[in-house]
């Protein structure tokens, strides 16, 4: 896919996207490139008008979105054309403008594949059910033995649980007060929640030791050192956390918006940056 020629915005959509750091990782590279572009973030809540959303997303001088909370699921709706991994998860991360049309990709199980690797991974606990857990889930499908889903919402846990089934995992649902005890047993342990964005915030399973084998994916990125890291960093444990996310997630991008190779070391490189002034 070649760069297009007139198009130059792109965006961020998310109930809290101004806060996110993706505009500030992508601008500094798009001024290094020198090609026009330029990344903008949208405040969507909720109960926005997401129809007007999807309107603007075909403006000729939009390029693609991302998208994150809480929308991955309606990008994945109401795209024309998606991806395997979109059908496949049922949440999109990236909708990219061909024409009068939208195409959804998932750059976050991109991220989680290559983060993550072909380890085997006996049990794996999701908190959270929502589009980074389905992308947890997905990129570890065929590298899993027990999978342990849990949400504030037993809705979503159920809807995920419902993808793992039909993927032919060996899945269950949980409670979050049954996730404490899950934890001390798990390989991995997935925060696919907001947990973790405020310093006043506990260990996302609750501060409980964990499996010297363990390892923790924090999708959670912040200015300071969550606390699902530090107490996970304290034990010994691995840890992936959403910095480590946010740059292989971008790198994956790359490609997809027909941009040249360099960028995606451009953008490791101002993510180095950007986290250590940060």
């Amino acid at each position: 896919m070649e760069p297009r020629a007139h198009a130059s915005r792109l965006v961020l959509i998310g109930s809290a996207a101004s806060q996110a750091m993706s505009p500030a990782l992508w601008n500094p590279v798009l001024a290094r490139l020198g090609n026009g572009w330029r990344y903008e973030a949208w405040d969507v809540p909720p109960d926005g008008d997401l129809a007007q959303v999807r309107r603007e997303l075909l403006d000729p001088d939009l390029v693609a979105a991302n998208v994150t909370m809480p929308h991955k699921h309606w990008a994945a709706e109401s795209a024309d054309v998606a991806d395997g991994s979109v059908r496949l998860s049922g949440a999109c991360n990236l909708l990219v403008r061909a024409g009068e049309r939208l195409e959804a990709h998932n750059t976050d199980i991109t991220a989680a594949r290559e983060l993550l690797g072909t380890a085997y991974q006996r049990h794996a606990l999701l908190l959270g059910a929502g589009g980074a857990a389905r992308a947890a889930l997905i990129s570890i499908r065929e590298n899993v033995g027990t999978v342990s889903i849990t949400d504030r919402d037993p809705r979503a846990s159920a809807e995920l649980l419902e993808l793992a089934c039909q993927l032919g995992l060996d899945a269950h649902a949980i409670t979050w007060e049954q996730a404490r005890d899950a934890a001390a047993d798990a390989s991995l342990i997935v925060n696919a929640t907001p947990i973790g964005k405020s310093t006043s915030d506990p260990a996302a399973w609750g501060g409980a030791a964990l499996a010297p084998d363990a390892v923790l994916y924090d999708f959670v990125y912040a200015r300071h050192t969550t606390a699902s890291v530090a107490c996970a960093e304290a034990m010994g444990i691995r840890c992936i956390d959403g910095w480590d996310h946010l740059r292989e997630q971008a790198v994956a991008m790359v490609p997809l918006l027909g941009l040249d190779e360099e960028t995606g070391v451009l953008l490791q490189e101002t993510l180095v940056r950007l986290r250590a002034t940060h």
